[in-house]
């Protein structure tokens, strides 16, 4: 018997405004035990069998989460969730946890380059997964503003770190969950040194070419040249600092 198959027990019925998540995963048996297990979480869960599949699903329904596996018939979880990404309607923002077997550095790197928002590798602890959810699904919220709404400026660029939006001149600029957190952190501490241990943040792959990853995606978002950073800047042998309008 699976942990997902111990932790499944509850039977009561989601709430109509519980969030709705869409499982892609090859497997039956594993696609009718997150099922179970999500739905006893309080989600509304709705599967498909591969990628095909899932683009249906997300034509037609609106969706808070993908949980996406990697090896699939057809397209992979690592093409979908970049062809996703993509995209220029409203599926491009929808957050991605990538929920597989291939869980070495280089597997992550891959998903994280594709945009998806957190990876989980299996054997997982069913707890861990419904805790990643649920910090995907609280950040994916714009926080309600208490205050003085905090801005910063660099360029053409404004980012709100209450909302954690980030804008170029009136267009909203499409952030994972994980670079989010790290151009919040970076804004926060703007102009300081912000170590890749703490850009890396709680439950995420703490390896520094993980890191150095995010960081080039959000260098591609936010500098002219990414090559020759002008805000993200590199402090070398330590981490990354943010370099904003004062």
């Amino acid at each position: 018997m699976t942990a997902l198959e111990i932790a499944g027990s509850s039977s009561a019925a989601p709430a109509d405004d519980a969030a709705h998540l869409l499982v892609v995963d090859d497997d039956r048996r594993i696609r009718a035990l997150l099922s179970r297990f999500l739905t006893d979480q309080g989600y509304r869960i709705t599967t498909a069998a591969d990628a095909a599949d899932a683009f249906a699903c997300l034509k037609s329904l609106a969706f808070d989460l993908i949980v996406l596996d990697v090896m699939m018939p057809g397209e992979n979880g690592f093409d979908f969730a970049a062809r996703l990404r993509q995209g220029a309607s409203e599926l491009a923002h929808v957050p991605i946890l990538m929920l597989t077997a291939r869980s070495e550095a280089i597997d992550r790197v891959r998903g994280f380059e594709a945009g998806v928002d957190d990876y989980l590798g299996k054997p997982y602890e069913p707890r861990e997964l419904s805790l990643r959810i649920a910090s995907i699904l609280r950040r994916a919220q714009p926080r309600a503003a208490q205050g003085q709404v905090t801005v910063v400026r660099f360029s053409d660029f404004t980012f709100d770190l209450e909302r954690g939006e980030l804008r170029q001149r009136d267009e909203i600029v499409r952030l994972t969950d994980r670079e989010r957190d790290m151009l919040r952190l970076l804004a926060e501490n703007a102009g300081e040194t912000v170590s890749r241990e703490a850009l890396a943040g709680h439950g995420a792959p703490g390896n520094e070419r993980t890191v150095d990853v995010q960081v080039n995606r959000l260098r591609r978002k936010i500098e002219r040249d990414p090559a020759n950073p002008l805000h993200l800047q590199t402090a070398r042998g330590a981490g990354y600092r943010l370099l904003v309008d004062r």
